[in-house]
């Protein structure tokens, strides 16, 4: 029988998030900004700058690459996770395993061949970003996947989610921190600025392995879940899934959501040195205002949802989100102290962050849950790769279409190429309400 997750198994599963979080964001922050830096970042050219029919730039066609690779193995990875008949679970072995080459992979991708500008370093850089993407797949499509087994009714499910999401944003809040500690190390060890990048790296790659094991070693499947083993085969699997007319809303919606959130994530950098001309430190402190000020919202989010339901309150927070974006496009144009500009838009940015960091996945939860009860099999693991699958295919063309509209223009006094991306945030964002809007909410 299974036994309810106590307080300290929840706060233990969120550790599982904040670790595959720190190590997303340790790539989403500063791969771009590794390799196509700006004039003033300090760092060498490590590939080359060509552009490609006048938009495509070799960074976006490698990182569409890895993550294309990796889209196309994750519904295998789930499919090999419902039908496991492990022991120890359907869904921690897989997590114990991805592990090792996650943190191994999240190193090797900013440890390019040659110090300077070769094709061998875009050989390397392809290869192992295929290696990372397809390892932290192995490990987040089942933990995933074990939140609706977890959580039995909404309720619950907003609350485990909540725990995720704080983890998510504990990630991102020590991702963040990797240029505070660059600069640290390079002073005090006469460093590179390359080198003090990569010895940061591998700290903060270790430190979340760490957070990935807690919750791998920590959490007893077999005792707190109740999940079966599917029989469906993976392509019933699949079309089952797809032709769920409300997960179909669902996905469109969040498609577009993600490709805004990679825009802010690539750009953050961007804005804060070109557009503010502020230094790269300050990254961290606006990271740490954004995890606080959603904190606030975040037992507002959970009280609402159990009165209003989730997706008001996410269609909502897509268009605050968008007036974000449209924010972002007029930073550095009025005379306004600049870091009040930033610290406004990031607190503002927190309020929705708050509500799509959590909802999604309890929504999520509770479509798989009636899917289940309609079709008689358990394919958790299904609908978060499908749903990963179009994470990944947003972000890949988020990080693409950032450092295409670069080619427009990145630096100080030549910045146009950033501000659109500002553009067309705010237009993904109103676009995902809108498609949101006819989503039917199913609560249990």
């Amino acid at each position: 029988m299974q036994q309810p997750l106590p307080l300290g198994k929840q706060i233990i599963y969120a550790f599982g998030m904040m670790g595959w979080s720190v190590m997303i964001n340790l790539i989403s922050v500063i791969l771009v900004y590794l390799y196509l830096p700006p004039t003033t970042s300090g760092l060498p050219l490590l590939i080359s700058q060509v552009v490609i029919f006048g938009i495509f730039n070799l960074i976006s066609i490698i990182t569409a690459s890895g993550r294309l690779v990796d889209a196309i193995v994750d519904p295998l990875i789930a499919q090999l996770s419902d039908r496991s008949t492990n022991k120890q679970g359907r869904r921690i072995p897989f997590m114990k395993v991805a592990i090792l080459p996650s943190l191994v992979f999240c190193f090797l991708v900013f440890y390019p061949l040659k110090k300077m500008e070769s094709s061998m370093n875009v050989i390397w850089l392809v290869f192992m970003l295929i290696g990372f993407y397809v390892s932290t797949t192995t490990y987040i499509i089942p933990y995933n996947a074990l939140l609706p087994e977890l959580a039995p009714d909404s309720k619950a499910k907003v609350r485990l989610s909540t725990f995720q999401s704080l983890g998510y944003v504990f990630g991102i809040a020590i991702a963040s921190n990797t240029f505070n500690i660059a600069d640290m190390l390079q002073t005090s060890f006469m460093l590179s600025r390359l080198a003090a990048l990569q010895y940061t790296v591998a700290m903060f790659a270790l430190l979340a392995a760490l957070f990935m094991a807690i919750t791998a070693w920590g959490i007893n499947e077999k005792k707190y879940s109740v999940g079966k083993p599917s029989a469906v085969p993976l392509g019933k699997a699949l079309r089952q899934t797809l032709t769920n007319k409300n997960f179909q809303f669902f996905i469109v919606a969040d498609f577009s959501y993600f490709i805004g959130v990679t825009i802010i994530t690539s750009g953050l950098l961007y804005f804060v040195t070109v557009l503010l001309r502020l230094p790269e430190s300050i990254g961290n402190k606006l990271m740490i205002t954004m995890v606080l000020g959603s904190f606030i919202f975040y037992p507002v989010v959970n009280i609402l949802s159990q009165k209003i339901g989730k997706k008001p309150i996410v269609t909502f927070s897509l268009l605050l989100l968008s007036i974000v974006f449209a924010g972002i496009y007029f930073l550095g144009k009025f005379d306004i102290n600049a870091k009040l500009q930033i610290y406004a838009l990031v607190f503002l940015a927190s309020i929705p962050v708050a509500s799509l960091n959590i909802l999604p996945v309890a929504i999520l939860s509770e479509v798989i849950a009636k899917d289940t009860l309609d079709t008689g099999s358990n394919k958790e693991a299904i609908y978060f790769a499908v749903r990963y699958f179009f994470v990944k295919i947003a972000q890949t063309l988020g990080i693409a279409l950032f450092a295409m509209f670069l080619v427009q223009g990145k630096d100080v006094g030549h910045d146009f190429g950033i501000r659109l991306n500002g553009i067309l945030g705010f237009v993904l964002c109103v676009i995902a309400a809108i498609i949101f809007s006819r989503f039917k909410e199913v609560r249990n």
